[in-house]
C-alpha cells in the first residue's frame, strides 16, 4: 500500500458530512448533426470500459477510520454500474432543472469503500445537448489535473470517432517507473532527504515573506479578513450555479487597461460580490480578501494525477465604491502575492499555500468557525481550460463548468473555467448560508460591464 503524502491526506482529514471534499464539473456536449443518441452511445463506451487506470480503483486503505488518511489502496475491479449514472431531466428540461440536479447530487458524500468518483450522463435538456457532471476527490486529483484528464477524453477532430472513457489506460502517459501497485515503493529516505532540504531554505525564505508584508502594503497575510456572511458554519447541502462570458470581451478589458486576462476575473468576482453583499445589507467596512489556489503543475507536465497547487491572498477591495480605485487595488495586491511565488522554489511554495491555508484544518473543530477570525473570506480559482474546440466522438464541447468545495467559515467557492472562446464560472455555496446564489451571476454580468466601460468604447458589450 503506498504512502499517502499529506497535500491528498488533508482533503480526507477535513471531510465530514457537512464538509465533502470533492471537486466536481459539469461538461454540456452539443451531438453532431443528425446524431440523436449521444447519451446512449456515451452510456455504453462508458460502461463497457472494463479497464481501469489505477487513478480511478484508488481509495483510502481499510480499514478507512484508521488507515483511509495514511495509505493507498487500489481495488482490482471497479462496479461501473455504481460508478457511472445516467439519468433524464424533469419537465421541462431547462438549465435551471440542471443545475437543480447537481446542486442536490454535489452535497452528497463520495464511499470511501470505493474508487472515490462518480459520472452522470444526463439527458432531457430541451435544446438537446447532453450534461455530464463528474465528481472526484480533491485527494486524488486538484483542479488543473481534473482539466487535464478531460482533455484527454476528446479529440480536436470533430470527424474522428475514437470515443473514449476518462478511466481508459490508454489515456495516460507511461510511467518510467512502476506504479505503487505493481510492486515497487517509492524510495522515502532519499525524498525525505530532498525534502530536509528544502525545509532548511523555508526558514529565511518565510522571513524574507515576512519582510516583505511589513514593507509592502499590498501583500495581503492570512487573519486580515474581516468576519461576513460566508465565514460562517455550514450545513451539508450546496447550491450551483454556472454561467459563460465570451473570452473575446474578457480579453479587450484586458487589452485595453493593460492588465491580464486573471486580473479581470477578479474584478469581476469583486465587483459581483460587493453588490451582493450590498444585496444581503451584509457589505463589511473593510475589503474581503480572497484566497486564490496556484497550480505548480509544470506546463509540460501531462499526468493527471494528484494535487500541486500553493496559495496566494488578494485584497477584493469590495470597501470601494469606485470601479476604477478597486480594479486598481485587486491588481496591485495579487501582483505583490505573485511575486512572491515566483521567489520560493515549489517545495516552499506549496509550505507557503499550506501556511495560507492551515486555519481550515481545525474549521470542524467546535466553535473554532465562531470564535476565531476568518483567515480569508472565499476561495477564487482560475484554472486554464483546452483552448482550442475538442469534440466527443463528433459531439462538440459546449461548457466547462467546474463545481468546488464549500465548508465551516468558506460558505462560497467561486471557480473559473477559460477555454479559447468561453470564461465559465461556476459558483458554489452552501444552500442555507447563502441566498440567492444566482443572483452573484447577475452581478457578475453587472461588474464586466463596468470594466468595459473603464477599457473604451471599442471593447465587445461596451456601450
Amino acid at each position: 500500500m503506498p504512502y499517502m503524502p499529506i497535500t491528498e491526506s488533508m482533503f480526507l482529514i477535513a471531510e465530514s458530512r457537512e464538509h465533502p471534499m470533492h471537486v466536481g464539473g459539469l461538461q454540456l456536449f452539443e451531438p453532431a448533426p443528425g446524431d440523436d443518441d449521444l447519451a446512449e452511445q456515451m452510456f455504453e463506451k462508458f460502461q463497457a470500459q472494463s479497464e481501469v487506470h489505477r487513478l480511478f480503483r484508488k481509495r483510502p486503505a481499510s480499514p478507512v477510520a484508521v488507515m483511509g488518511t495514511v495509505r493507498w489502496t487500489y481495488d482490482k475491479e471497479v462496479d461501473l454500474e455504481y460508478h457511472v449514472r445516467r439519468t433524464v431531466l424533469p419537465s421541462p428540461g431547462r438549465v435551471r432543472e440542471l443545475l437543480r440536479y447537481v446542486s442536490a447530487n454535489h452535497g452528497a458524500l463520495l464511499d470511501r469503500h470505493r474508487p472515490m468518483w462518480e459520472l452522470h450522463l444526463i439527458e432531457g435538456l430541451t435544446d438537446g445537448r447532453v450534461a455530464m457532471y463528474t465528481k472526484i476527490h480533491h485527494s486524488l486529483v486538484d483542479g488543473v489535473s481534473a482539466l487535464k484528464l478531460l482533455e484527454k477524453t476528446l479529440s480536436p477532430d470533430p470527424d474522428a470517432r475514437a470515443a473514449y472513457a476518462p478511466w481508459d489506460p490508454q489515456l495516460f502517459v507511461p510511467r518510467s517507473t512502476p506504479a505503487p501497485d505493481e510492486g515497487e515503493s517509492r524510495s522515502l529516505l532519499s525524498e525525505g532527504f530532498k525534502v530536509a532540504g528544502e525545509l532548511v531554505g523555508f526558514l529565511p525564505a518565510s522571513a524574507r515573506v515576512g519582510l516583505r508584508a511589513v514593507r509592502d502594503h499590498n501583500l495581503m497575510v492570512p487573519m486580515q479578513a474581516p468576519r461576513t456572511m460566508f465565514n460562517v458554519p455550514i450545513g451539508g447541502a450546496r447550491r450551483f450555479a454556472a454561467e459563460q462570458w465570451a473570452a473575446e470581451r474578457l480579453h479587450a478589458v484586458a487589452s485595453g487597461l493593460d492588465i491580464t486576462l486573471n486580473d479581470v476575473v477578479m474584478a469581476m468576482c469583486s465587483g459581483a460580490l460587493r453588490s451582493y453583499l450590498i444585496d444581503q445589507n451584509a457589505l463589511p467596512d473593510e475589503p474581503l480578501i480572497a484566497m486564490m489556489p496556484v497550480s505548480l503543475h509544470a506546463k509540460d507536465d501531462d499526468s493527471a494525477e494528484g494535487n500541486a497547487i500553493t496559495a496566494i491572498l488578494a485584497n477584493l477591495a469590495t470597501d470601494q465604491p469606485d470601479p476604477e480605485r478597486r480594479l486598481a487595488a485587486v491588481v496591485d495586491s495579487t501582483r505583490a502575492s505573485k511575486q512572491v511565488i515566483r521567489e520560493l522554489s515549489p517545495l516552499q511554495a506549496m509550505g507557503y499555500g499550506a501556511v495560507i491555508a492551515a486555519p481550515l484544518a481545525f474549521s470542524t473543530v467546535p466553535g473554532f468557525v465562531r470564535m476565531t477570525p476568518p483567515p480569508f473570506n472565499l476561495i477564487i480559482s482560475n484554472v486554464a481550460g483546452p483552448q482550442h474546440d475538442l469534440y466527443w466522438n463528433g459531439a462538440k464541447l459546449d461548457g466547462v463548468f467546474p463545481a468546488s468545495i464549500a465548508m465551516d467559515g468558506q460558505a462560497l467557492n467561486i471557480t473559473v473555467t477559460t477555454t479559447s472562446d468561453m470564461v465559465n464560472f461556476g459558483v458554489t455555496g452552501a444552500r442555507a448560508e447563502v441566498p440567492s446564489l444566482q443572483r452573484i451571476l447577475t452581478h457578475l454580468d453587472t461588474a464586466l460591464e463596468e470594466l468595459e466601460k473603464l477599457s473604451g468604447p471599442g471593447s465587445p458589450g461596451s456601450h
